[in-house]
């Protein structure tokens, strides 16, 4: 058969072949998704349950996505390069845990998803307005003056003899700034007094625990990023020994030995991070997707760091409790 009798006849059996078959001859395409955080990996389950919620909107790892995490080891003036290798790599949309990840992305035009802690996104600049972000960036938020004053209200009840209040946060981090100064205010209002302790770096820790040695606080609130993070082992060591009654932002404090916490559901955040996600995937700009805000909190306490510092939780508090840790 001569070459150009060939062609036609290709084409037809091409024509005449089952749809089915014709299908597996094309390719899928591969969505190509990062992360990029202060640390390494996104912190603690945050990972796990985006990836889950990514495969319920049928992206699968190694079938139809590619995901790779993005970290700067805790040196912030790497993250502005990691972003624009993010950039230059042509990554169809990155997800970020933190505000300093989330300004770094700002600008290089990647579709950029806030996971968690990023703080208030218009306060800091981050978007335009949380229905319209207009830029490149969209994801959850948070409110820190209502979290702080449900928080507060809950150390109230817990303990009712709290005055003072020491407030840790990363004073390097402006997204936590703005969420230490409104959780400060908030606890005004309700009459703590505040004692500020921020801090920049791990051997500031040590300058903070001195200073609620010289001058004791009734109880700790830890405002959450990667520097008090990967510190908070300190601080639970600290409330231990000094008998010191501490609140948390996120749950996942408390199940490694903190005493209570207050903070949106991670899987809820993180699913709805996945859903904004598939959105981009399937072609939505960033700028149009409204920053959305968490529907889902959990208040959960730790039995045995209570035992820990001779505090007993009153039978109303522990009913409150989205959960209650045992051991």
């Amino acid at each position: 058969m001569k070459r150009r009798d060939f062609i036609p006849l290709l084409a037809g059996l091409m024509l005449a072949a089952p749809r089915g078959l014709r299908a597996q001859t094309t390719t899928k395409k591969l969505y190509r998704l990062a992360s990029l955080t202060a640390v390494g990996p996104l912190p603690g389950t945050y990972g796990p349950i985006l990836m889950h919620a990514l495969t319920e909107h049928g992206y699968v790892v190694d079938q139809n996505l590619e995901f790779q995490p993005f970290g700067a080891d805790m040196q912030l003036s790497r993250l502005p390069q990691l972003a624009r290798n993010i950039a230059v790599a042509k990554f169809d949309a990155v997800v970020v845990a933190g505000f300093p990840p989330a300004v770094a992305m700002k600008g290089t035009g990647v579709p950029t998803v806030v996971g968690s802690g990023a703080g208030d996104p218009v306060a800091t600049g981050l978007v335009d307005s949380l229905a319209r972000p207009g830029g490149n960036i969209t994801g959850i938020s948070d409110d820190a003056t209502m979290l702080t004053t449900k928080r507060m209200g809950l150390l109230k009840a817990a303990v009712p003899n709290a005055r003072k209040i020491a407030m840790l946060w990363n004073e390097q981090d402006l997204g936590m700034s703005m969420r230490y100064q409104a959780s400060s205010d908030a606890a005004k209002s309700l009459g703590f007094a505040v004692q500020p302790l921020g801090v920049s770096e791990p051997n500031d820790f040590e300058e903070a625990f001195a200073a609620m040695t010289r001058d004791p606080p009734d109880a700790i609130l830890l405002v959450a990023d990667a520097l008090t993070a990967l510190n908070r082992e300190r601080v639970y060591e600290y409330a231990t020994t000094h008998r010191l009654p501490a609140v948390y932002e996120s749950d996942r404090y408390v199940r490694d030995g903190g005493l209570m916490s207050y903070g949106a559901d991670s899987v809820e955040s993180y699913t709805r991070a996945a859903s904004l996600i598939d959105l981009i995937f399937k072609g939505a700009k960033p700028a149009d997707l409204p920053f959305e805000e968490p529907t889902r909190y959990l208040f959960v306490v730790n039995l045995k760091a209570a035992r820990s510092i001779g505090l007993e939780l009153p039978p109303n508090v522990l009913a409150l409790a989205d959960e209650v840790i045992e051991q």
